[in-house]
């Protein structure tokens, strides 16, 4: 590859807008494709949008924990609505070993009393008597953080081509599942959401409720609106969101506050999420370029390091060429 060859984007979600911004910062010439009619039209947009590396790293490999935790940086210089106020780790009394649990296999957290969640998250007060705080974790509304993205790439000259994959050249796929064509072990996990609005409950960061059976997790998105979620169901079974799930998201909800329960239900949203067999994203060479793939349920918190990881490669590859032609 040629060290003025213009690199082609495939795709406009998470991974493809950071992959390109990350380029173009580095002086590669790139532009991006996606085949739907606008920025996060895929499963990006049902993303919860935390960047919590310590509290992922509870239920997850190592490796989400330390490729992640660079991310929030990373966000906070290029999306300027990212939030760092970090995350809340909640239980019911009932459920106090859940915590003392997750608490063990994770780290960079304090312990909170009844009086520290009330400062918190006054909302809460009374309502759990101890919880975990992540206070170097950070939060971001997806479906505003995308179309920012685009934005920091149209002020660079990126141009984004619409109802269109078909691409030339070097190419980087950020397609997801569309990808399965040249990547047979990825597969598709589902993930459902819900959105309300309340106008009694306020909270400032995410907080997770523990529970034996559903875990579940709410994330401001201001002006009374909380997305909730998630479930993460080996299904590639399409279609809205089920009767059992939404009962327990929103049960869920109702025992982090009674409140919850008089709000207004929004959206109920599912969609697939690409995975990899060991649920850990990865960049691969492939024919025509790079692929990038598989970050699961960990887009936006993920997504930064594998653009670097991509334009490490594109570098390495032009470093590569401009030896041969010299020697």
């Amino acid at each position: 590859m040629s060290s003025r060859s213009k690199v082609t984007v495939v795709g406009a979600g998470v991974a493809g807008l950071t992959t390109a911004l990350e380029l173009s910062e580095r002086g590669v010439a790139v532009e991006v494709i996606e085949r739907g009619a606008s920025v996060g039209d895929g499963c990006s947009r049902m993303a919860g949008g935390m960047l919590a590396p310590w509290c992922e790293r509870a239920a997850t490999d190592e490796a989400v924990m330390r490729l992640g935790a660079p991310s929030i940086d990373w966000w906070l210089r290029h999306y300027p609505g990212t939030v760092r106020n970090g995350s809340l780790v909640v239980a019911p009394a009932r459920d106090a070993a859940e915590l003392t649990r997750f608490a063990g296999r994770t780290e960079n957290f304090e312990w909170r009393d009844e009086a520290g969640i009330a400062a918190l998250e006054p909302d809460l007060a009374g309502r759990f008597r101890r919880a975990l705080f992540f206070p170097r974790e950070g939060h971001l509304e997806p479906r505003r953080a995308l179309p920012g993205l685009a934005e920091a790439l149209a002020r660079r000259g990126v141009t984004i081509r619409f109802g269109t994959d078909q691409a030339e050249g070097f190419v980087i796929d950020c397609r997801g599942l569309a990808a399965r064509d040249v990547l047979p072990d990825l597969r598709g996990v589902r993930g459902e959401m819900v959105v309300i609005r309340s106008r009694e409950v306020s909270l400032s960061r995410p907080v997770r409720l523990l529970h034996p059976r559903i875990p579940l997790y709410i994330v401001p998105r201001g002006e009374g609106v909380f997305m909730i979620g998630a479930t993460a169901i080996e299904s590639e079974a399409l279609g809205g969101v089920s009767v059992r799930s939404a009962v327990e998201l929103l049960n869920a909800a109702y025992a982090l506050h009674p409140a919850f329960g008089e709000a207004e239900i929004l959206e109920l949203g599912a969609d697939l999420r690409p995975a990899f067999p060991d649920n850990l994203p990865a960049v691969r060479r492939g024919p025509r370029g790079l692929l990038v793939n598989g970050l699961y349920r960990h887009g936006f918190l993920l997504a930064p390091a594998m653009a670097r990881q991509a334009a490490d490669l594109v570098e390495s590859d032009n470093a590569d060429h401009r030896q041969r032609r010299s020697a």
